[in-house]
């Protein structure tokens, strides 16, 4: 566990000297501390143990795959952009898959938990009517299918986390769904430093919490 303490310290101070990067829009030392940031929460995932369950793997695959999505949108060009986007709906299918992993070896298949995570389904619509006059022709599908996947992995996190009560699951899902909304924001909307000033601790954190909980998911 200290090792995993030192990784979390390791990710959290390269967070803030990451944003000071941003803040004075200096590409050199943001694309070091991003890096460095970046891979303390895989670290953190693999000094929990995330080689030592089937669950931990899944996640690890989920965290490798957003590192990738990280550099990819170091350099803010369309292409890029769309590389970090089918890198980041690929993590989220990870975690989709661990979680109804968790849930379905926890709880047996126990389908009464499923009523509860429909109400994500309704921020859907919001969403999009929200995107929608922002966003470019060539866009507009591929983000409509980032938001039902990421929408997709808060539901998986909402049974997992009631199938073991572990809610850290849940608290790291909710906290990547909103780091998104601001990277949506900042790409599509209103471009600006107080998009990372709060979506970046809310992506940070909420990596580290779904690297945290590899530590607390034995299977």
């Amino acid at each position: 566990m200290l090792t995993m303490d030192i990784w979390i310290i390791v990710t959290i101070v390269s967070l803030i000297f990451l944003l000071a990067a941003e803040r004075k829009e200096d590409i050199a030392k943001r694309v070091v501390y991003k890096v460095i940031a970046s891979t303390g929460f895989i670290l953190t995932a693999v000094s929990g143990g995330a080689f030592e369950s089937r669950y931990g793997v899944l996640i690890l695959i989920g965290l490798a795959l957003s590192w990738f999505g990280d550099v990819f949108l170091l350099w803010r060009t369309s292409r890029t952009f769309q590389a970090g986007l089918v890198s980041f709906l690929l993590a989220h299918v990870a975690y989709i898959t661990a979680f109804i992993f968790v849930f379905s070896t926890a709880r047996s298949g126990d389908l009464t938990s499923w009523a509860i995570i429909c109400p994500v389904l309704l921020v859907i619509p919001f969403i999009k009517r929200w995107l929608d006059p922002h966003l470019p022709a060539a866009m507009r599908y591929p983000v409509y299918a980032y938001i039902f996947v990421i929408s997709i992995m808060v539901m998986g996190a909402i049974l997992a986390s009631l199938a073991t009560g572990q809610w850290a699951i849940l608290i790291g899902a909710v906290m990547f769904y909103l780091s998104d909304v601001s990277v949506a924001r900042d790409r599509f909307v209103a471009p600006g430093f107080i998009n990372g000033l709060w979506g970046l601790p809310l992506y940070y954190g909420g990596q580290l919490f779904l690297a945290y909980s590899v530590s607390l998911i034995g299977r």
